[in-house]
This record gives structure tokens, C-alpha cells and sequence, in this order.
């Protein structure tokens, strides 16, 4: 592949990660899009589980696996390695997509604030963790995670410098302030649908896996810097510590005991 095709590859995948993010904005937040979590054809109770589950599957499948090294190696085997990131976000997008076309709505309410003020409050909420995702991605490296900067240096012939451990301003108060953005945006809403529920368990559930995961890889790429990091800061949780919970977790089980 030459430089400017990947260049245009690149530049392609990251306009379908803009186009889809933003769609998924109004998805979930339940406005300015032709088909929101709510919205769509009805199906019976048991199909709509089987299809949103299989749904939310596949892009936890897709966005798990292909962040792992062993499979980057064997990608790379096939495609240059400038692209790989892009070519990530790229199915990232299409699982996505995929889940906002095929997504069947599960209407039965689960609570709705009927209060004006508090409704107004928790749909700024969600707002505000779409923000705080945008911006944790713009204090590491916006163009880098969505793969446009390999491909800017490689059309202007520069390397990829080596990765450095930094912790900018959230990342000082929790570990993955962009997670913690998407938890916000999934839970804020005044209306809880069973469909919405289901959306945001599967979305919370993939967070925690894959921060495990990832936490795993930077572990071994740092060593003992992000061990003390994650020793410092909480992961999602402001304030609440690691070693304030195996403290609760001890009391936990000393009570247990004694009872």
C-alpha cells in the first residue's frame, strides 16, 4: 500500500468513527437521528433479547479481540502495520452500525422522571459524559487512538515515536476517565427503557472486561510505573482508592466471620 492510499484509508476509517460516534449520541440520548434505543420495529420480548444480546456481543467480541497484541501480530501478517489501528477502528464502526440497524426496541419503562428540573439534570448528565469521552481522548492522543496520526506520519515519512507513560490532568483523578464518560452517558437518562437497560448493562459489563484487559497490557508495557499508578488513582470511582476498597473488602470479611 502506498503513502497516500493508506493515508486515504486512514482518513476514511476515522470519518466513519466521527459519523458513528455521533450517531451514537443520539442512539442512546434518544434524539436528531432517524432511529434511536427506543425507536424501531417491535418484536416479541424473547427475539428482541436474543438479537440485542447477540448484538452487543459482536462488538464486544470485535473491540476485545483485536486490541490484544497476539492478535495486532497476526493482522500485521496481512496488512501493513500503519493501518492496523485504523482498520480497528473501521469494524469498530461497522459492529456499531450493524447494532444501530438491527437493534430492536424493548419499550417497557423501567422509571421515567416526570419533574422538569431533574429530567433537564440527568439528560445534562449524559451530555456531559459524551463530553468528558471526547475529552479523555483528546488529552492522551485523539489522532493516535483513532489511528489518523500513524498514517499522517507515514505519508510525511516521520516514525512512530515509542509509547509514553503520561497521566494528564483526569487521568489524575481516575485511571480511564473516558470509561467513566461512557458509564455517565449509558446511565443519565430520565427514561429507562428495558431496551436502554440492557444497552447500558452489556456497554458496563464490556467496560469492566476490557479494563481488565487493558490494564493487563499496560501492565506488562510499563511495569512498576502503572503499578504504582493504579496503586494512586482509582479506576473509575473519584476519591475511592484501591487501597480503600480491599480495606472495606477486609472489613467485609471480618464481619462475615464474626457473623
Amino acid at each position: 500500500m502506498g503513502r497516500g492510499i493508506t493515508f486515504a484509508y486512514g482518513l476514511a476509517s476515522y470519518c466513519a468513527f466521527l459519523g458513528t460516534i455521533l450517531y451514537t449520541i443520539g442512539f442512546v440520548s434518544g434524539f436528531g437521528v432517524p432511529k434511536t434505543i427506543d425507536t424501531g420495529q417491535a418484536a416479541p420480548l424473547s427475539e428482541a433479547l436474543i438479537v440485542n444480546i447477540l448484538l452487543l456481543s459482536v462488538f464486544t467480541v470485535q473491540h476485545s479481540v483485536m486490541a490484544r497484541k497476539p492478535f495486532k501480530k497476526w493482522l500485521t501478517q496481512f496488512i501493513p502495520s500503519v493501518v492496523e489501528r485504523s482498520t480497528y477502528v473501521l469494524l469498530s464502526s461497522l459492529a456499531l452500525i450493524l447494532l444501530f440497524w438491527q437493534w430492536r426496541p424493548i419499550t417497557h419503562v423501567v422509571w421515567h422522571m416526570s419533574e422538569p428540573t431533574l429530567a433537564i439534570v440527568l439528560f445534562g448528565l449524559s451530555l456531559f459524559g459524551w463530553l468528558l469521552v471526547f475529552a479523555s481522548t483528546f488529552l492522551i492522543s485523539h489522532l493516535e487512538l483513532f489511528g489518523l496520526r500513524q498514517v499522517l506520519l507515514n505519508l510525511t515519512g516521520q516514525r512512530q515515536a515509542e509509547p509514553q507513560f503520561r497521566t494528564p490532568m483526569l487521568y489524575k483523578i481516575v485511571r480511564h476517565p473516558l470509561y467513566l464518560g461512557f458509564v455517565i452517558a449509558m446511565w443519565a437518562t430520565p427514561l429507562m427503557t428495558a431496551g436502554h437497560l440492557l444497552f447500558a448493562v452489556g456497554a458496563t459489563a464490556y467496560i469492566l472486561v476490557g479494563i481488565a484487559l487493558e490494564e493487563r497490557d499496560l501492565s506488562e508495557l510499563f511495569g512498576d510505573e502503572y503499578n504504582h499508578y493504579r496503586q494512586r488513582v482509582p479506576m473509575l470511582v473519584p476519591l475511592l482508592r484501591k487501597h480503600d476498597m480491599d480495606k472495606a473488602t477486609a472489613i467485609h470479611r471480618a464481619n462475615s466471620e464474626i457473623c
